[in-house]
């Protein structure tokens, strides 16, 4: 029975931190071929709203936001701005320094960003790594962050975050994106 239950729980182990499951099994590849084609100069462009939602590491929802977002291009190299407002009333600014690489390979880096992040378009699909320093009021953690974005159709982004501390996942958001007056 002793046996059982350790293997059991070596099971859950491994599902919990193995990369080949869930959400962090995703590829880029895995999206290579799907439409609408998701280029970040043009649909990350403009003005744009966000709204959205994170969920804590129980799975409920600990906080809520709309965010405006504008985005500039000047060939491979942009920014976008970000002004949340939370649902407690707080609010927060982020502003992304966007370059692009080859074959769909992009950095990202922001005050808060630690280094720089790695991104990669593919298909529909844009995926997004980097290490946030969360604001003090937030606790300071220090988070790995997964971003992928999904283009829709209709010209609108879907936007799923996962946040983990030590390997953990701790957070996750999702949130649209859709261009201004959409």
């Amino acid at each position: 029975m002793k046996l059982l239950l350790v293997a059991i729980i070596i099971l859950l182990l491994l599902a919990l931190f193995w990369p080949g499951f869930g959400f962090r099994s995703q590829r880029s590849q895995h999206y290579e071929g799907t439409g609408p084609a998701f280029d970040i100069r043009t649909h990350l462009n403009g003005e744009m709203i966000s709204e959205g939602m994170i969920y804590g590491p129980m799975g409920r929802v600990v906080s809520r936001f709309v965010a405006t977002m504008h985005g500039e291009w000047d060939g491979a190299t942009g920014t976008l701005s970000e002004n949340f407002t939370y649902a407690g009333g707080s609010n927060q600014q982020r502003k992304w320094f966007l370059t692009m690489g080859d074959n769909g390979q992009f950095t990202a880096t922001a005050d808060d960003i630690i280094g720089t992040g790695h991104g990669q378009q593919a298909g529909a699909s844009v995926r997004l790594t980097y290490r946030i320093r969360l604001p003090e009021s937030a606790g300071g953690h220090v988070l790995d962050v997964t971003d992928w974005m999904y283009l829709m159709e209709n010209g609108s982004i879907m936007n799923r975050s996962e946040m983990r501390k030590f390997g953990i996942k701790v957070a996750e958001l999702i949130a649209t994106i859709r261009p201004k007056g959409h």
